[in-house]
């Protein structure tokens, strides 16, 4: 079975950080990183070259395949930054209602900055979507 390639290792998050061209979503990016530190008591780890994550869990998928993923992270891409979130947690509909200015997929969303969205409802959607994760992958 294929090996995830976007697995924790020991890259500098401070060093990937600063290395973002933008200085307004590199100032961002190091903002939301405080944020998920602070709301969820976890630390900043690389996943692969481009996804800050904290914490981790391991899932097994009905077709077998399985492997490690953080409980939550971010990736400063290239025209917002991507927001990795359960893809179902309590009160989702009603947070991003009243989260700001946002795009969705199926489990990120994504931001252009900061200043776009409500801090309080992302630390709401934070702890709700880690506690959904957690509560499916003991």
């Amino acid at each position: 079975m294929a090996q995830n390639k976007t697995t924790e290792n020991d890259l500098s998050v401070t060093d990937f950080l600063n290395n973002i061209p933008d200085e307004n979503k590199r100032t961002d990016c190091f903002n939301l990183s405080d944020i998920i530190t602070k709301t969820t008591g976890l630390k900043a780890k690389m996943w692969g070259t481009a996804i800050v994550g904290f914490g981790s869990y391991h899932y097994i998928y009905k077709s077998g395949r399985e492997g490690d993923a953080p409980l939550i992270g971010f990736s400063p891409r290239k025209d917002a930054i991507a927001l990795y979130l359960s893809s179902e947690f309590k009160n989702r509909e009603e947070l991003l209602a009243k989260f700001g200015k946002h795009k969705t997929a199926k489990a990120c969303v994504y931001v252009k900055k900061m200043s776009d969205i409500d801090i309080e409802v992302l630390k709401e959607m934070i702890t709700n979507s880690v506690a959904r994760i957690s509560s499916l992958y003991p």
